[in-house]
């Protein structure tokens, strides 16, 4: 007996394929690219280029600090080239006057021991009054005298000062300027000329208007010379 045939196998529907989920990745693709971008943006806007903006401004920012810092370096070699000069002019005007001083001791020293000097007796060549405080004055007195070369000349000075007190007239002998009664005159001796040098004071309120040097010798006539106070004292020189 011939075996039955086996039925046909009916055929199992196919499994149908899973899709690709395409949506995630394209997702990640997109954040990756942005990522990139992100990351060239921001090189772009640090990295050490010449065409970047900050780079530039970093660039301008040292410029300028540098150009500050030379400007400040300028500035004080200016003050001190200035302070320099000023200095240079006051002693150019220190030696101008020291230069004068000395031709006009050399032009006085010849009137004495020059060949041509013409001979003079015993004078007060120059008076000259300082303030040392509100009532003291230290007087310089020069004495000369060429007529007898071969002898000393030997005396004694004296200073009195006329002026004006209270709105009144008043003479203020040696012991006053002294302010001591028995003051004695300063001595002098010398063969051509001496400097004598001494301290007076004025009493409050006197204003002065002419000092008077005299001279006693020991032998001959007494020698007077009136001054000026204006001439003898400094132009800034406040009254007594």
């Amino acid at each position: 007996m011939t075996a039955a045939a086996p039925p046909p196998e009916t055929p199992t529907p196919a499994t149908p394929k899973t899709p690709l989920r395409r949506g995630p990745l394209l997702l990640a693709g997109i954040v990756a690219l942005a990522l990139l971008f992100g990351l060239w943006g921001a090189w772009q806007a640090f990295a050490p280029t010449s065409g970047n903006p900050q780079r530039q401004l970093a660039d301008q920012q040292s410029e300028l600090d540098g150009l500050r810092q030379q400007v400040s370096t300028l500035t004080r070699s200016d003050q001190i080239s200035r302070d320099a000069n000023r200095e240079l002019q006051g002693t150019l005007a220190e030696r101008d006057e020291e230069i004068a001083a000395l031709r006009a001791d050399v032009a006085f020293y010849e009137r004495f021991v020059g060949s041509t000097a013409q001979r003079r007796g015993l004078t007060v060549h120059e008076l000259r009054v300082q303030p040392r405080t509100d009532q003291g004055w230290h007087y310089t007195a020069t004495l000369t005298q060429s007529l007898s070369r071969d002898a000393a000349s030997v005396g004694t000075m004296r200073l009195s000062i006329e002026g004006t007190r209270d709105g009144r007239l008043e003479t203020l002998d040696w012991t006053t300027l002294r302010q001591s009664d028995d003051a004695a005159g300063v001595a002098y001796s010398f063969k051509y000329f001496q400097q004598i040098e001494g301290d007076i004071v004025l009493p409050a309120g006197f204003q002065p208007l002419r000092v008077t040097v005299r001279l006693e010798p020991e032998r001959g006539s007494a020698v007077e010379r009136p001054f000026s106070w204006a001439d003898v004292t400094p132009r800034s020189a406040p009254d007594a």
